[in-house]
């Protein structure tokens, strides 16, 4: 079976005397000390309080953390809970702490609760990252209650975000990934979700564990695996969801191969699927479609720029061997220009993403290098939308990112004409 060589002889044995559950809860963790106790009481507390009926365990399956993370987490399962009062469960809530073997990855971790998932019977399983310190318990209900009760296969958070955070997905991932597979999922690469049995089962059987997707990109693969099988999806709104990324090389370029890496990947396996597919359908929304706060800009647009510049300049001869002479002189000429007059366009930029996604298929050089040429771009972008929603209100911050939605939409057949070889 699938999960006879990622689950331990003594995880096992704590998961046979735990028995068939009717839900799981996965915590990923890698030296989480800091975080993760309050998680994991927000957790037990959110079941306590909306599942108290249902058979439930959580799993933390630890990436062989230093820090005494997985004690905490132990901790954290036992101890009185500031959330709630009074509240009991009517049946026994477990919870196990494991590691899993090769040293830190997400998707091990992921493929090591799917595998829990699969033993236990659980019905419903969610997974939730352990830097979720704005957690509620009121997640628990949010994300799982569309697949305990209303029989949703796949339920992605959608997030209450600052105007600076979540600028990957939303300039890119999200409106990307919306126009091939023709799903307005929010958050691709989600770090919270829930999923079904079924979906489990299917995802756990995808020849994916022993490839690097299947260590660094699970989450974004499970999304998309979850579109092109036809499984039942939503988005509940979850509350806010606090981390900035840092936009530094070596943290932006584990994110792109993390998201855009992977969904660049993805269109090799599923290109009969997406080929196929014309307008953008909406999934069913529990909640808020999006939430955005005022707050003062976290990052440092004029970084954003230089980082740009420098970036075009220095790997002008990669980029040659990626991009059309148009789009490269297009960007040369931005780069050129001061900083006050600077515009990375939405038509500029899908051209330059469909084109990145051609050479990755293309494999022109080293596809990992593709996705390194990607970043300063992107950075370049990023700095475009913060200029440009920097006194917008959350209405009209959201309506652009409509339009660079519907820009990568109307601009996909492009991607096709390079697919196949066509300029």
């Amino acid at each position: 079976m699938a999960e006879g060589s990622i689950l331990t002889d003594d995880f096992l044995r704590e998961l046979m005397n735990v028995g068939e559950v009717d839900i799981l809860i996965g915590v990923p963790t890698f030296n989480d000390a800091k975080t993760v106790g309050q998680v994991v009481q927000a957790i037990r507390a959110g079941l306590l309080k909306y599942f108290p009926r249902h058979r439930s365990v959580i799993i933390n399956a630890d990436g062989g953390s230093k820090d005494g993370t997985q004690d905490l987490v132990r901790a954290a399962s036992i101890s009185d809970l500031p959330h709630v009062s009074n509240l009991h469960a009517l049946r026994t809530l477990h919870c196990i702490s494991t590691q899993y073997p090769g040293g830190p990855a997400s998707g091990t971790a992921l493929q090591t609760i799917l595998a829990a998932g699969e033993l236990l019977r659980a019905n419903a399983s969610a997974v939730v990252s352990p830097d979720s310190t704005s957690i509620e318990p009121e997640w628990m209900e949010r994300l799982l209650r569309p697949v305990a009760r209303d029989n949703f296969d796949l339920v992605t958070p959608v997030y209450g975000r600052q105007k600076s955070e979540g600028l990957l997905v939303r300039s890119l991932v999200y409106p990307m990934s919306r126009a091939l597979y023709a799903k307005r999922v929010r958050e691709p690469y989600p770090t919270e979700f829930a999923f079904s049995g079924r979906l489990g089962s299917h995802f756990l059987g995808q020849d994916i564990w022993s490839q690097e997707v299947g260590h660094i990109g699970a989450e974004i693969y499970l999304v998309i695996s979850a579109i092109a099988g036809g499984f039942r999806l939503a988005q509940s709104f979850v509350g806010t969801k606090s981390r900035v990324m840092d936009h530094s090389s070596g943290d932006l370029v584990f994110a792109m191969r993390q998201t855009v890496g992977v969904l660049f990947w993805s269109l090799e396996q599923y290109f009969p699927v997406w080929s196929a597919q014309t307008e953008s359908q909406p999934i069913t929304t529990i909640g808020a479609e999006h939430e955005i706060s005022l707050e003062p800009a976290r990052i440092n647009p004029k970084r954003l720029h230089e980082m740009f510049v420098r970036g075009v300049a220095e790997i002008e001869p990669v980029l040659k061997s990626i991009l059309s002479a148009q789009t490269l002189g297009e960007l040369q000429r931005a780069a050129s220009v001061p900083e006050g007059s600077f515009q990375y366009s939405d038509e500029l930029w899908v051209r330059t993403a469909y084109e990145f996604a051609a050479s990755y298929h293309k494999a022109v050089i080293s596809r990992d290098h593709i996705i390194q040429a990607m970043a300063p771009l992107y950075r370049g972008k990023a700095y475009t939308f913060l200029e440009q929603n920097r006194d917008a209100t959350p209405a009209e911050m959201e309506s652009n990112v409509e339009a660079l939605c519907q820009t990568f939409e109307r601009s996909k057949p492009y991607l096709l004409e390079l697919w196949n070889g066509k300029k």
